[in-house]
């Protein structure tokens, strides 16, 4: 297994080399906000973010802090996570726009991560915009992976080019 170089943290910065595994649920106040087709769908500083190794933070946000109206049950099947349980996903749509698979969510999670039931995730390439605190977020890079890299969080990050064997 190739194993990648570390980027060393700086002052007030967070390594995903320090992140755990099994993955953390922790509560955050960052004010986010999504933008997606000019309209702010999310507009929140009452989220959990889960911090996992090698992964950029994914953002969990409550349904009361987003415009659900916006939001249909995908026709997908879902997937399975080993820490998480099964995932169900949303389409998005407004002003004529329709994007499949926005954002996921867990109706049932297992218990280690029953705080964040029913809170939804998105995957920040297929929006707009995303912001914490103000600052746009870069997509985490795959199409399976939803990370949110600002320039607080270092890496390298899992599903850039030669991670698939981290």
């Amino acid at each position: 297994m190739i194993h990648p170089q570390r980027i060393e943290p700086q002052p007030g910065q967070e390594s995903v080399w320090d992140y755990p595994r099994p993955p953390r649920l922790e509560r955050s106040s960052k004010e986010i906000k999504i933008v997606f087709n000019e309209i702010t769908i999310v507009s929140s500083s009452n989220t959990y973010r889960v911090l996992e190794t090698s992964h950029p933070p994914v953002y969990y946000i409550p349904p009361e802090d987003i415009e659900m109206e916006y939001f249909q049950p995908a026709n997908s099947r879902g997937s399975f996570c080993e820490w998480k349980g099964v995932a169900g996903y949303y389409d998005l749509s407004g002003k004529d726009k329709l994007v499949q698979n926005a954002a996921w969510y867990y109706a049932q999670p297992t218990p280690e991560f029953q705080t964040i039931t029913n809170y939804l995730a998105f995957y920040p390439s297929k929006m707009d915009a995303c912001y914490v605190d103000g600052e746009l977020v870069k997509a985490q890079a795959g199409d399976f992976y939803g990370g949110w890299i600002t320039t607080d969080i270092v890496g390298p990050f899992k599903g850039e080019v030669g991670s698939w064997g981290w």
